[in-house]
């Protein structure tokens, strides 16, 4: 049976252990709060409001947005990055994306590609890299919107947002970016980047619970993305139409408002533990794994070998061994929780040559110690050997 004590590799998919405060914060709203922020005048339901506000005020001041009225909500980015495709393109239109890009990107596009949207994927090399150049030979006059990921949720690789915002700007386009693997681990500023929407999660590295997310749109914007969702907003209900400010919107229906006190909170410990600090600290953790995979034989690194090229994602398979095979025996051996697969990418998997079997992925996070990736390198070594072992003596 098994005793050791679980070493957590997966907070790309979902962040653990969250913050206390995190938990905290929803238990003090339920106890405390409970009313339906905006649809009431009393006390209980202002002070709903009031947290829900403060929450925008947190994703502001972590994007380095100066309105917090800027930040709609929805219930992850997956949801977000439909309400901005859906809102944003129609037939005719054309879009550029790249070929390291999750299905919440590309499952969208490829629908509206059969509605007659034109579709152009930007190749990326094997480990993922992008080549800005490539993205302008993808540009066309009709070009709406260039949409990329920030970091791959398969290699870690993070793309040149700098020079993509540029591209985009110049060629009339709006500039798009999917920063569920980045928003809160990786520092993000979205005036200086040029980026015009952005689109989060609230569950992975901002700390939150499931359940929340939401985009930056740029003042002056959402005129031009038509809402995904229409009803309620307790604003303006005097009027059957929907309201064209923001937030409201693009914010129909009661919020998860539970979840968004649970999701500031989780912002707030982002925010003191200081998003430079917990950049270095992934950075480390990363260079550690990777040269420690370096030396272990049978082993296949994906993605840039320099950890300041990506986030704190790796990729990797042993030769001969299928990924679930060995995220089986890394889970039931050595209690190490990781993911195997496509990872919800395979674009990414075909951008490195990993399609259909897909890859082992550790990702580390806010509470990962040099204990658990030393502990981890460890497994990995024994289950390499002891495959291969068995092959020599076959």
């Amino acid at each position: 049976m098994q005793t050791m004590k679980p070493i957590y590799f997966d907070n790309a998919a979902t962040s653990w252990p969250k913050p206390p405060a995190m938990m905290e914060a929803m238990a003090r709203f339920n106890e405390s709060i409970g009313g339906n922020p905006g649809r009431s005048g009393h006390r209980l339901s202002i002070e709903a409001a009031r947290v829900v506000y403060e929450t925008r005020e947190r994703v502001a001041e972590l994007i380095g947005s100066p309105d917090p009225l800027s930040i709609a909500f929805t219930k992850n980015a997956t949801e977000a990055i439909n309400c901005i495709l859906f809102g944003l393109l129609k037939p005719g239109d054309h879009i550029v994306t790249s070929g390291l890009e999750h299905n919440s990107v590309m499952r969208p596009l490829r629908f509206l590609e059969r509605q007659g949207v034109e579709l152009s994927i930007i190749p990326c090399s094997p480990a993922g890299e992008l080549d800005p150049g490539d993205a302008l030979r993808a540009m066309k006059r009709h070009t709406k919107a260039i949409v990329v990921t920030h970091a791959s949720n398969v290699t870690g690789t993070l793309l040149p947002l700098d020079a993509l915002a540029t591209i985009a700007h110049e060629g009339g386009g709006i500039f798009v970016v999917d920063a569920s693997q980045t928003a809160g681990s990786v520092p993000i500023e979205v005036i200086r980047t040029g980026i015009d929407i952005l689109c989060f999660t609230g569950h992975k590295s901002l700390l939150g619970p499931q359940g929340t997310g939401g985009f930056y749109i740029r003042k002056g914007l959402e005129d031009r993305v038509q809402p995904f969702i229409r009803g309620g907003t307790g604003s303006a209900s005097e009027f059957e139409e929907q309201p064209d400010f923001l937030p409201d919107r693009f914010e129909s229906g009661t919020p998860n408002a539970i979840g968004l006190a649970g999701l500031a909170a989780g912002i707030r410990f982002v925010l003191d533990s200081g998003i430079k600090r917990t950049r270095e600290k992934e950075v480390h953790l990363t260079r550690l794994f990777l040269e420690g995979m370096a030396g272990i034989p049978g082993t296949i690194l994906y993605g840039p070998q320099d950890a300041r090229q990506r986030t704190a994602v790796v990729s990797f398979n042993i030769r001969g061994i299928s990924s679930s095979d060995l995220a089986f025996e890394l889970d039931e051996q050595f209690a190490v929780l990781s993911r195997p697969g496509l990872h919800c990418a395979p674009a990414a998997h075909r951008t490195i040559g990993t399609f259909p079997e897909g890859t082992v992925r550790f990702s580390f996070g806010h509470s990962t110690t040099d204990d658990e990736i030393r502990r981890g390198l460890e497994a990995v070594a024994h289950l390499s050997a002891a495959y291969h072992t068995v092959i020599r003596r076959k």
